[in-house]
């Protein structure tokens, strides 16, 4: 492979005395990873010196001597220094976990709070039976807690938890988040406290003590855009590359269908029945996926898509990263994408994330006649509050609806009365 790519520089690259009898796998494992010919010559290179590092500072002689833990030495070492060396030690590592040449790291002993948040993750699927998505957020605030508790090193403070060891946690957390989140975060602190009073670890009732922030309906602001913003948003993104249509025909099935960017990025190839003319979506947050209808317009901009953008590479998800390393897309990716063609646009966009988009097309729905419960559906809502949080009335819209003073008169018609 290396004789191929680079056939004046071939001995070069190969000449690493300990790592030379990897570089052409590695080469070809890189072209598989969709690394660029650019970025295949700076990883060859930084081969060298990553080499040299394991040679020179780590005394090895020999391949088979080569682990994870001196890899990651390298990349520790030289990682705010030499980042491309960093990059490489990482990428060396996992092309030989994939050729089984780094022997199994060895089973460490589970912690205290790793047995703790197992016992408590096995409650949630079994007997609460939350989705996988839940339960991460779950166990994250449970093992926000612990840490708070130095439960690890401490484990007789998580008896002793008081109604002040709650507030004093409940507080820092009320440095980073909204109060709308730290709402989340209480209730879950909640579930987790009447978990470990059931398993006689707490007494029972302390979860009563933990009071919850203050939220009112409606107090926010809508987040849906409007619908001459979002069309604009989408004519703004380039489409005349392929991460430029991969992210424009991501935000037009948003635009369209109201995804979220989990649906997004869970979708296959096998999801869209083009014989039928649905779109099957993979099920989210209400664990039932839904089939809508694939208008003729979204199939044909995903049709554009499939042909001229999305790689040829062996994944059946329906959106694929962009850059090496090859792979399927994660929902921040949607976020940041999301991010960076609304900064380009110039457009007035204040929100963050891809999920005013969702709301856009609930309002624009509403505007256009649709029935509560049937964009409810389109949605995925299970109940009819949930929809009512995307439809909170801008004040364009309430002037619309606004009903006149009882014996109120317009301005001509006094002026007509004192003439």
């Amino acid at each position: 492979m290396l004789n191929e790519l680079f056939p004046r520089a071939y001995v070069r690259y190969a000449s690493p005395p300990l790592l030379g009898t990897i570089a052409d796998g590695f080469a070809a494992w890189l072209v598989r990873q969709g690394y660029t010919r650019r970025s295949l010559r700076l990883q060859l290179r930084a081969l060298q010196r990553v080499d040299r590092y394991l040679r020179c500072r780590r005394r090895l002689r020999r391949l088979r001597e080569v682990t994870r833990a001196e890899l990651r030495a390298c990349a520790a070492a030289r990682n705010a220094r030499d980042p491309q060396l960093a990059s490489t030690a990482h990428a060396v590592e996992r092309y030989l976990t994939v050729e089984h040449a780094l022997p199994p790291p060895a089973p460490e002993p589970p912690t205290r709070t790793a047995t703790q948040l197992a016992v408590y993750a096995t409650y949630l699927h079994d007997v609460r039976g939350l989705q996988p998505v839940t339960r991460r957020q779950h166990l994250r605030t449970a093992a926000e807690l612990l840490a708070h508790l130095t439960y690890e090193d401490t484990p007789a403070r998580l008896a002793a938890l008081t109604a002040s060891d709650l507030e004093a946690f409940v507080g820092c957390c009320s440095r980073r988040l909204t109060r709308a989140t730290l709402q989340h975060t209480v209730a879950q602190l909640r579930a987790f406290l009447r978990f470990l009073a059931f398993h006689g670890i707490l007494r029972p009732g302390l979860e009563t003590q933990l009071d919850t922030p203050r939220c009112y309906r409606g107090e926010q602001l809508p987040r849906a855009l409007p619908w001459r913003t979002v069309r604009a948003f989408l004519r703004a993104i380039d489409r005349t590359t392929s991460l430029g249509l991969r992210d424009y025909t991501m935000f037009f099935l948003i635009a369209t269908y109201g995804l979220r960017a989990s649906e997004i990025v869970a979708l296959t190839l096998d999801d869209v029945d083009w014989r039928g003319s649905r779109l099957r979506v993979p099920a989210g947050k209400t664990g039932t996926p839904r089939l809508l209808p694939l208008a003729d317009t979204a199939g044909t901009v995903l049709l554009r898509y499939l042909q001229r953008a999305r790689p040829t590479l062996p994944y059946r998800e329906l959106f694929l990263r962009g850059r090496a390393p090859v792979g399927v897309l994660k929902p921040t990716a949607v976020t940041e994408a999301f991010q960076k063609w609304a900064r380009r646009s110039g457009l007035d966009i204040p929100w963050q994330g891809p999920h005013c988009l969702r709301h856009s097309y609930a309002v624009h729905l509403l505007r256009r006649g649709v029935a509560l419960k049937t964009i409810g559906d389109l949605l995925g809502h299970r109940i009819a509050e949930s929809t009512c949080v995307y439809l909170r009335l801008a004040v364009d819209d309430l002037r619309g609806v606004a009903l006149a003073l009882p014996g109120a008169r317009t301005a001509g018609q006094s002026g007509e009365g004192r003439s």
